[in-house]
């Protein structure tokens, strides 16, 4: 599968030192004198013929001006490198639609319809179901309050409200990183305390070090299912009837209720490095959907940065395992108890390389990607670096 195709030169891209990111692609040994576009490929597989690096295929294309666009050549179109190792594309019939990135298809099966939003509060919720049932299904019907003049025909789909991401920014050391589980009524289910994500217990951090801020990156919204309003607000009844589809999971009371997305996805990928280069710290993986804290390749996992980062559809990152501060037992001890070794007299171990992530869905904080290629597990709180990043 191209997809496949796509992310091996990415796992061993990842072993290659680079000077800065923005250096010219560089060509492999080898490369043919010319390719002819076939059916099927993508730009990634096409410039992985050519690069070692191949999410820097804009590069091929920006240095030739005689490809108009990029993004529209087609099946036949021969490219040739053999000519002062620049690109002169021979376009060839048009009779087949143009080549593009990823396309939705080939990822659409292992995503999860999650998103996130500022806020729960006013959204309108399930108020009950039908039978004064505890959780309803396709084909019953779902009472929904606070819908503004709801009319029969109306399609809503009905989210669950499911973590609450936080972020703690302290003055020294690094971020903590934080999600809680929400209750029925999108609120911190009572008597449990924050779970750190980058295995700092948050409370103690902050107290112990300074912080500059804190603020919620947003909550989850996990989509249940989806529906038709059938009956509006008539005679005095204050919720509407929403029937649901068959297709989805059990609905509850408190579920919430949004419109319809027509395209909550892009129809296509085109893979490429971040556009700016986010601080060590503040990015991170918050959690794997449908996961405890580790994830494999076609995994959806949670970022912890978003639109207002650099970030869109299509960033690839990195991800590692965040280097120990071992205790040096030659030097102190060996019979000393590591925990009582300070921080100051310990050892920073590099950080240790484990998938490429291409982020699908993007929020202003937060952006969920599909864990594509790695050579071991993808866990919460590890750190998230540019792709070719060599340590």
């Amino acid at each position: 599968m191209a997809i496949q195709k796509f992310f091996r030169a990415a796992a061993a891209a990842a072993l290659l030192t680079v000077a800065a990111y923005a250096v010219s692609a560089d060509f492999r040994a080898g490369h043919p004198d010319t390719y002819t576009v076939k059916r099927g490929d993508t730009l990634w597989d096409i410039a992985g013929q050519f690069l070692k690096r191949p999410w820097l295929w804009p590069e091929i294309w920006q240095a030739n001006p005689q490809i108009r666009n990029p993004h529209l050549i087609y099946p036949g179109d021969v490219i040739s490198l053999a000519y002062l190792d620049r690109v002169a594309m021979q376009p060839g019939p048009r009779t087949d639609a143009p080549i593009g990135g990823v396309p939705l298809s080939q990822v659409e099966p292992f995503l999860k319809n999650l998103r996130v939003v500022d806020s729960v509060e006013g959204m309108p919720y399930v108020v009950g179901l039908e039978e004064d049932r505890l959780r309803s299904t396709g084909g019953q019907v779902a009472y929904i309050k606070g819908l503004a003049n709801p009319q029969p025909g109306q399609r809503y789909a009905i989210v669950r409200p499911t973590v609450r991401y936080g972020r703690i920014d302290r003055t020294q050391c690094c971020d903590i990183f934080t999600k809680a589980d929400l209750d029925f009524r999108g609120h911190r289910i009572a008597g449990t305390n924050l779970e750190p994500v980058s295995g700092v217990d948050p409370m103690w951090a902050s107290l112990l070090v300074p912080r500059k801020e804190s603020e919620i990156l947003g909550y989850e919204l996990m989509q249940q299912g989806a529906g038709t309003i059938s009956r509006g607000l008539v005679s005095g009844i204050q919720a509407a009837t929403l029937v649901l589809d068959g297709n989805g999971r059990e609905i509850r009371v408190g579920d919430r209720v949004i419109p319809v997305e027509p395209r909550p996805y892009d129809l296509q990928f085109f893979p490429h490095p971040p556009k700016t280069q986010v601080e060590y710290g503040r990015a991170r993986v918050l959690a794997v959907a449908d996961m405890l804290t580790t994830g494999g390749p076609r995994d959806v996992v949670a970022l912890s940065v978003g639109a207002r980062d650099g970030v869109d559809n299509g960033t690839v990152f990195s991800s590692w395992r965040v280097g120990s501060f071992a205790a040096d037992r030659v030097a102190k001890g060996a019979d000393r108890d590591p925990d009582t070794v300070a921080r100051a007299d310990r050892v920073r171990l590099p950080d240790e390389y484990a998938s490429h992530l291409m982020v699908f869905r993007t929020f202003d904080k937060v952006s969920y990607a599909l864990v594509m290629e790695g050579i071991r597990p993808t866990r919460v709180g590890y750190e998230l670096k540019h792709p070719d990043a060599p340590y």
